[in-house]
């Protein structure tokens, strides 16, 4: 196995962890994350394609893991994996502000919803670069 297949199969295992937490946590439910991720940038970041169950065969999530607090989307108007980066990365920017004051935000719900500047300096650094990497057409080879 190579140092990158090491690496995305660690971060899949990863993923796989979070998912099963997640549902029992919420109660959604996920179907299999995809054997590699659906996007990488060896060792920062991974997004993988997670099925649905509603619709087997189809993406039904978005899961990004590795360098970055690991996170997730619905597909629903997100067809590709640079929209799911973008999604996920304008969600952290709007979230920081309220994880800074202790506030709880309206629609998204991250940790314990404590105070965090640390965390919330964390999510705005990450999600500026993850914009960075999503307007960046070199990091996207097979757009």
């Amino acid at each position: 196995m190579t140092p990158e297949e090491a690496w995305c199969a660690a971060r899949r295992l990863e993923v796989s962890k979070y998912l099963a937490t997640e549902a029992a946590r919420h109660g959604t439910t996920f179907g299999q994350v995809g054997d590699w991720p659906a996007w990488h940038v060896e060792p920062y970041v991974s997004v993988w394609a997670v099925e649905s169950v509603r619709s087997p065969g189809w993406v039904g999530w978005w899961v990004i893991c590795g360098d970055f607090p690991t996170d997730y989307v619905s597909r629903s108007g997100l067809d590709h994996p640079r929209a799911a980066v973008r999604a996920i990365a304008t969600r952290w920017l709007e979230y920081a502000p309220y994880l800074r004051a202790g506030q709880p935000h309206p629609n998204v719900k991250m940790g314990s919803g404590a105070p965090d500047p640390e965390l919330a300096h964390l999510l705005e650094s990450r999600a500026k670069l993850l914009l960075d990497w999503a307007g960046d057409d070199s990091v996207w080879p097979d757009d």
